[in-house]
């Protein structure tokens, strides 16, 4: 009857021990869950205007100074870890169907707005467009090309978001630097 006593008694406390560690499993578990669910930074938070389905329509000025149509069909979802925002793009420029995927990120090490896009059709896949961007507010600029007065003609790409669904855009030229002139115009309009 001791023997039996003694056996409850190591079976009780090993027992005791496997729930107690699997208590401090699931506690432990529990708090990088949360972790891993807390809400992204104010700088992620602010792409955040960009998620989902968008339909871009707009004008285009050729070199001769002839208007022609522009669609853009954009679609934005984050990343699974929150760090990407990552946009598929199926456009088409006076009749040319352009192709590309966006990433769009803000950068914790440099402390800056970045843009990515990689083409899979209708330009060159070996020369990714990469622009810094500035996010203030609900304005957006990627910056191409950097003017050089005299050289070079700068040029960059201005949004101006209108929450939760209209966006207008232009892309911009200046020979300064300083003054700028639209070439491409159009507003965006959010599907879903």
């Amino acid at each position: 009857m001791k023997q039996t006593f003694l056996r409850r008694l190591v079976w009780a406390a090993g027992l005791s021990l496997v729930l107690a560690f699997t208590l401090a499993l699931a506690l432990a578990l529990a708090g990088v869950l949360e972790a891993a669910q807390a809400s992204p930074s104010p700088e992620f938070q602010n792409l955040d205007v960009s998620v989902g389905r968008w339909m871009f329509h707009g004008t285009s000025k050729t070199k001769t100074g002839k208007t022609q149509p522009f669609t853009w069909n954009e679609n934005c979802a984050w990343s699974p870890n929150h760090l990407y925002l990552e946009c598929t793009f199926s456009n088409v420029w006076a009749g040319h169907a352009v192709e590309s995927l966006v990433v769009d990120t803000y950068n914790t090490t440099d402390h800056s707005y970045w843009h990515y896009e990689f083409y899979s059709g209708g330009e060159k896949g070996d020369h990714p467009f990469v622009s810094r961007m500035d996010v203030n507010g609900n304005t957006w600029i990627e910056y191409g090309q950097q003017a050089v007065p005299g050289k070079t003609t700068g040029e960059r790409i201005v949004y101006h978001w209108d929450p939760p669904n209209r966006v207008s855009v232009a892309i911009e030229t200046s020979k300064d630097g300083v003054h700028w002139s639209a070439v491409d115009q159009g507003e965006g309009i959010k599907q879903q």
